[in-house]
């Protein structure tokens, strides 16, 4: 079957924008700053993916032994090892970057159950051929110009009844150079402050921040209204969401760590979202 002509993502009302736009063949996604992200996550992944991404995925994948899975944006593979630890059955690893394709290859091909495919995965691709079981997107989300696309390829990727874990960045409160902490010595509080939310734009980030190397990556912020409409849009239909929250502690005392302790228990660092194939 043919992959189906895409859709441009128009989201409704003024918070929307239309992303630059890049040819299909030129987009490598993060491959200018794979060798940093590489050695960022590594192969067990960051401290935040050991600690709250994967155990919220593994959860919600409820994985029972034989599953095949699709993993959209997987860069270096940092999902394969867990998975693989859960006995699937089949495991593809889709991501635009060759250089984190060679990295996932060089740690994890020689698994007889494991493959990867360099691919945009908001572009129309014939490894979204609907024989997986479930699929996986993980902090990446926010890193694709269009999430329709993207989300189109995950439906058509499933089997009726698939489920996709989509886990990213909070969209209420972690949105960079548009939110942060501050302290409120009166109340002796830390709170959040956002400067801009309700505005979907592009934002530009540094890998390497006062270091001048001139490596950034582009951050997609959208309303969360956005998302979950993008996600609606064809045939995906959410059915569970968790906020999840940081597991670092201050390790100092009185005030400020009191508070501190407060802000990262009420205020979430990421989203994991589950969804389901419509029949």
């Amino acid at each position: 079957m043919p992959p189906r002509p895409r859709k441009p993502f128009r989201p409704q009302g003024q918070s929307g924008f239309k992303p630059k736009k890049t040819a299909p063949s030129e987009d490598k996604g993060w491959d200018p700053v794979a060798a940093w992200y590489d050695k960022l996550v590594g192969e067990a992944g960051s401290d935040y993916h050991r600690h709250v991404i994967l155990p919220a995925t593994l959860k919600w994948l409820d994985l029972q032994g034989g599953e095949s899975i699709l993993d959209v944006c997987c860069g270096q593979g940092v999902l394969v090892k867990p998975l693989l630890e859960g006995k699937i059955g089949r495991y593809l690893g889709v991501d635009a970057s060759p250089r984190l394709i060679k990295a996932a290859k060089s740690r994890h091909g020689s698994d007889k159950r494991v493959s990867f495919v360099t691919a945009d995965a908001c572009q129309p691709g014939e490894w979204a051929d609907g024989t997986y079981d479930a699929a996986t997107c993980l902090m990446a989300v926010h890193d694709v110009p269009e999430p329709v696309g993207m989300f189109q390829n995950i439906s058509d990727g499933l089997k009726p009844g698939g489920k996709v874990v989509l886990v990213f960045m909070h969209p209420c409160f972690r949105i960079p150079r548009q939110s942060h902490w501050g302290w409120d010595a009166d109340q002796k509080i830390q709170y959040r402050r956002l400067d801009s939310y309700g505005s979907a734009r592009e934002i530009q980030i540094a890998t390497h921040p006062g270091k001048g190397t001139g490596e950034e990556t582009i951050f997609y912020h959208r309303p969360l209204a956005q998302l979950l409409s993008a996600i609606g849009e064809d045939g995906l239909a959410v059915v569970g969401c968790e906020e999840l929250y940081s597991h670092r502690r201050s390790q100092g005392g009185g005030a400020f760590s009191k508070a501190e302790h407060r802000a990262v228990e009420e205020f979430p660092m990421f989203m994991a979202l589950v969804a389901i194939k419509r029949s």
